[in-house]
C-alpha cells in the first residue's frame, strides 16, 4: 500500500479497527494507539532502536497484538516546511516496512511535538530522567491525537 492523504488513508483501513502512531527518531521510537473508534490516541512504549530488521519485527508484533489496520507516522519537517534529511530517514524507514507489510500509512507533521509534550511535563516538575523516558511515546500520542483529529469522521 501506497502512502495516503488523510481523505484516502480512511478509504483504505478497516472499521473499528485501531490505528498505531509513530515518532521515529535516530535512537528511538515511539510508540501509540488509537481506540478503535479513531477518537482518543494513547501513549504505549518506546523501542530503543538496534538494527532496522529488529525494530522492524518489533514493530510488526505491536501491529498484531493491536490488531492495527494503517500506521500514523510523525514526518519531520524542517520548520519552514521543506523536506530535510530526516524525512530521507523516515522515507527509507517507510520503504523497509513496507516491504514486510501491506498496511496504509498516513505522513503527520511532527514539528513542534517534542515542545508540545515537555512543556506540560516540565511544568509538571518531572525530572529530566522521567521526562525524557516518556517524552517520544507522548510525542507519538500526540502525533496520532493530531491526525486523529483532522481525519474527517465517519458516519
Amino acid at each position: 500500500m501506497p502512502i495516503f492523504k488523510s481523505d484516502e488513508f480512511l478509504l483504505n483501513i478497516l472499521p473499528k479497527k485501531r490505528i498505531l502512531g509513530i515518532d521515529p527518531g535516530t535512537k528511538t521510537l515511539g510508540i501509540a494507539i488509537s481506540n478503535s473508534d479513531l477518537t482518543v490516541a494513547s501513549p504505549i512504549f518506546t523501542i530503543q532502536r538496534k538494527k532496522l530488521q529488529s525494530d522492524l519485527n518489533q514493530l510488526l508484533e505491536v501491529l498484531k497484538k493491536y490488531d492495527v489496520t494503517g500506521i500514523i507516522i510523525g514526518w519531520p519537517l524542517n520548520m519552514d516546511g521543506s523536506i530535510g534529511p530526516r524525512c530521507d530517514s523516515v522515507r527509507d524507514f517507510i520503504k523497509s516496512l513496507l516491504e514486510m507489510i501491506d498496511i496504509p500509512i498516513l505522513l503527520q507533521d511532527e514539528r513542534m511535538s517534542t515542545m508540545a509534550v515537555e512543556k506540560p511535563m516540565i511544568k509538571a516538575d518531572l525530572t529530566r530522567k522521567k521526562r525524557n523516558s516518556r517524552t517520544d511515546q507522548l510525542a507519538a500520542c500526540w502525533i496520532l491525537q493530531t491526525a486523529l483529529d483532522g481525519l474527517p469522521k465517519r458516519m
